[in-house]
């Protein structure tokens, strides 16, 4: 198993809040043969002199000519990589100890193309912390699971380069990017889940999920509108649409709040 080199992509764009944390996560690794791959996207904080003053030659550094949007920057990181399997880590998370450890074993034993585990949700204003999903993850061919119910985190993931040599990241995405790669990749691809939860995702004020939510919606109408007919004719879209018709009401009320604030 120690032959496997893993290639952890991180892309950072004014990072520096938690990035000590976040890539001390990945040097605590019990399991020791990876790289990381650190691609700075214009940062113009202290993100750049936090990462270079780890001396680790595992860790290489590199820096993005002109600003990318994050899955255009994405792309381009994993253009860097070295190994044949690749899992992402955010500067805002972290893993658990055996994340590389249990997740590439489970990905040999199961000979799958993904793997996947549970995460921790970490609220920062809450001081809170509980697991993603607590219900059994499905392995296999997961397409109408991750429809009806995506709770997959990209950085609980682990999956074999082949899969990006086939389906790049849409870089006309700005949050919906991953979703639109993972539910892709599973049509062709075999994911295995890890039922323990590996990773910890931290909730705060910046996550653009939270910032920019009318682009959220905006960017999942789309990619409903041109998948559609594929999607229509070969899976159950009704949990997804009810889940973009709650995002709406949701856009709603922010902007009757946002009106009366004013």
């Amino acid at each position: 198993m120690n032959d496997n080199l893993v290639s952890i992509v991180m892309n950072c764009h004014n990072g520096e809040k938690y990035l000590e944390e976040s890539v001390q996560s990945i040097l605590n690794q019990d399991y020791k043969n990876w790289e990381l791959i650190f691609f700075d996207n214009q940062s113009d904080d202290r993100s750049l002199s936090i990462i270079k003053n780890f001396k680790d030659s595992r860790i290489k550094i590199f820096k993005s000519e002109k600003k990318l949007s994050l899955y255009n920057a994405r792309n381009h990181a994993i253009n860097k990589v070295n190994g044949d399997l690749i899992s992402f880590l955010d500067t805002d998370d972290k893993w658990d100890k055996f994340f590389l450890k249990k997740l590439l074993k489970a990905l040999i034993d199961s000979n799958f193309d993904l793997v996947y585990s549970k995460f921790f949700l970490v609220d920062e204003n809450k001081k809170k912390k509980y697991i993603n999903v607590k219900n059994f993850l499905p392995s296999g061919y997961i397409t109408q699971y991750l429809l009806s119910s995506y709770n997959l985190g990209i950085i609980a993931v682990l999956f074999k380069k082949k899969i990006f040599e086939n389906k790049k990241f849409n870089n006309s995405y700005e949050i919906i990017g991953d979703f639109d790669f993972f539910i892709e990749s599973s049509i062709n691809y075999k994911f295995f889940a890890v039922q323990e939860p590996l990773a910890f995702y931290r909730i705060h004020n910046d996550n653009i999920t939270k910032k920019k939510l009318e682009l959220y919606k905006q960017e999942l109408e789309d990619w409903i509108k041109r998948k559609n007919n594929f999607y229509n004719k070969n899976y159950n879209l009704n949990k997804l649409k009810f889940f973009l018709f709650k995002m709406r009401i949701k856009c709603i009320i922010n902007k009757i709040k946002n009106f009366m604030d004013r």
